[in-house]
């Protein structure tokens, strides 16, 4: 029996506060004009899902009930047929319009989600997302995933070895939330899958909702290197501070906030592989780069969402989105 079940609180964080998202898609209509001193787009990039690759997209698919696990993880057609697809869009595509399948991944049940469960979410809004230990149980900072998370992480590594043997591509690019309980799920996930040499990227600019539940507090710089540079995880130009100058106690990012964090790491993804002086997509650096995985945190996701102009959609603990995305650079 497959361990990525969604919860009605998994549901609430995916489909709540729609007032926060119109404002977005309100402020992202004028954000998307606006110049830096020479002259640029700050954001140049704009992004939209592209349909009938994988059943999540579709509206008419039960968020809620549907398990990408149990499912070839939703895709609507082989991969081979999704791969050569994909080189396809992006060898036709005009030079400032790229093609990505961007694989969604959410860390394991932690022992923060354990507290939820047991406490009630009002519990947890009231007094218990400040503390760190309760009732014998240590959340925060950084907690650890639980037995049950490591097995939801494993449940995946079984899911992406079977998927492989049916063709499905390695990504060619790693990056995770410094917070461990998403580090472990991808270092489990991918043990003994992916190629030694490529090197998970941890990125400030993916990490959960900075602010206020101390269980989003990271720990240091040095404390990750120490934890998964081992498993070849790297931090330089990925994090800065080796403490974490970003969590504020008083207040918590809000989704736009969030959403705009995640917008600015998309333009950096797709601008990587732009030629730098004649401003147009590298065409082969855009096929070598189609497939990219990311694993960080249910409000990171909903951001992401956002940015990307996915349907609303419900990921469990240690769940993943499979999402294809057009990106069309604004000159």
């Amino acid at each position: 029996m497959s361990l990525l079940i969604p919860t009605q609180d998994d549901y609430k964080d995916a489909h709540g506060d729609p007032a926060q998202q119109e404002e977005y898609y309100k402020l992202w209509d004028k954000l998307r004009l606006e110049r830096n001193s020479d002259g640029q787009l700050k954001y140049p990039w704009d992004f939209e899902v592209v349909h009938g690759f994988f059943k999540q997209s579709d509206p008419k698919t039960d968020d809620l009930n549907f398990n990408y696990a149990t499912d070839h993880m939703g895709r609507l057609k082989s991969w081979p047929a999704i791969i050569s697809e994909l080189v396809e869009l992006n060898k036709n595509a005009p030079d400032n319009v790229e093609y990505k399948l961007i694989f969604l991944a959410r860390h394991g049940n932690g022992y923060h989600n354990e507290i939820v469960t047991k406490y009630g979410l009002d519990e947890w809004n009231r007094e218990l997302h400040k503390l760190g230990e309760y009732n014998g149980i240590k959340y925060g900072p950084d907690p650890e995933l639980t037995e049950l998370g490591l097995a939801q992480a494993k449940e995946n590594h079984d899911l992406w070895e079977n998927e492989l043997k049916e063709g499905a591509p390695i990504p060619s690019k790693f990056y995770v939330s410094p917070l461990q309980r998403s580090c472990r799920t991808l270092q489990i996930t991918w043990d003994g899958l992916k190629p030694e040499a490529k090197h998970p990227q941890v990125l400030e600019k993916i990490r959960e909702t900075i602010g206020k539940n101390l269980c989003d507090k990271r720990s240091p710089k040095s404390v990750i290197d120490e934890r998964f540079g081992k498993y070849g995880f790297e931090t330089e130009g990925g994090i800065v501070d080796e403490e974490d100058i970003l969590f504020k106690t008083d207040k918590r990012e809000t989704m736009i906030e969030q959403t705009l964090r995640i917008m600015g790491f998309l333009q950096d993804l797709f601008n990587e592989d732009c030629d730098k002086e004649l401003g147009k997509v590298d065409k082969k650096e855009a096929e070598e780069n189609i497939f990219i995985s990311t694993t960080t945190h249910a409000g990171t996701i909903r951001a992401f969402i956002l940015a990307i102009n996915h349907r609303n959609y419900t990921i469990p603990t240690g769940g993943m989105l499979p999402a294809v995305v057009k990106g069309t650079k604004r000159q």
